[in-house]
């Protein structure tokens, strides 16, 4: 199959040497550019638990001071991967859910247990520092990146895209979503994607889509990728 990816190439690299060898043909389109924020890293002392809902929360962030020894809850997989590579040791992993991951906060941590620190980009689906702020836990968040949409795509990337449409587009965010339509926009691509599977994390960013028709629409969290492969 002819796979389409749409994350900056330091999200996915792995899922594309993963997909490679498993025999598929991939293509990488990153639709959003990752910029650092510089944020009050006064805010970064006296807390007793962290939060990260993407790998690029923990990238930008200097953790030189942070205890590595408090709880740390990560949203997925790949999250908890770069949380470990910079030194914290205590992580837990929802596996790529957000709903999941408060749950997890809440069997964890409790309200006694001290502050919480939620470490994001600019951009949310799911406002969980306030979700856990009715629940009663002292959480403070911090924004320390941002992302702008890519503008600028390869001429001949796309010229050989639109002779071999994919079989498959994995998208990961309403921000991606936006930014993925207007790609199909300007190229004039609409009509080229009756055969194409489409993969989306959750609803909001699917229905930005909508306005496309697709083969199929699958809805999914990160990590499972590989698995909607044997879906189609």
């Amino acid at each position: 199959m002819h796979i389409l990816l749409t994350r900056p190439l330091e999200d996915c690299s792995e899922m594309i040497l993963k997909f490679k060898s498993l025999g598929h043909q991939v293509s990488h389109l990153p639709l959003l550019e990752v910029n650092k924020v510089n944020c009050d890293e006064k805010s970064l002392f006296g807390f007793k638990g962290i939060i990260f809902t993407s790998a690029n929360a923990v990238k930008f962030l200097n953790v030189k001071q942070i205890d590595k020894n408090i709880l740390c809850f990560c949203v997925g997989n790949a999250t908890e991967k770069k949380a470990r590579s910079v030194g914290f040791q205590k992580v837990i992993s929802a596996e790529g859910n957000v709903k999941n991951l408060k749950e997890l906060i809440l069997q964890n941590f409790n309200l006694n247990d001290g502050k919480l620190i939620y470490v994001s980009g600019e951009n949310i689906s799911i406002d969980l520092d306030q979700q856990l702020l009715n629940e009663g836990y002292d959480i403070e968040r911090i924004i320390n990146y941002r992302t702008i949409h890519n503008n600028k795509f390869d001429e001949k990337f796309t010229n050989e895209l639109k002779q071999k449409i994919p079989d498959i587009v994995y998208i990961y965010s309403q921000n991606s979503a936006s930014s993925f339509l207007n790609f199909i926009k300007v190229y004039q691509l609409e009509s080229q994607w009756m055969d194409t599977n489409l993969m989306c994390i959750g609803e909001k960013t699917s229905s930005i889509l909508n306005e496309i028709k697709w083969k199929k629409i699958f809805l999914f969290n990160p990590g499972e990728e590989e698995f909607l492969l044997y879906k189609i």
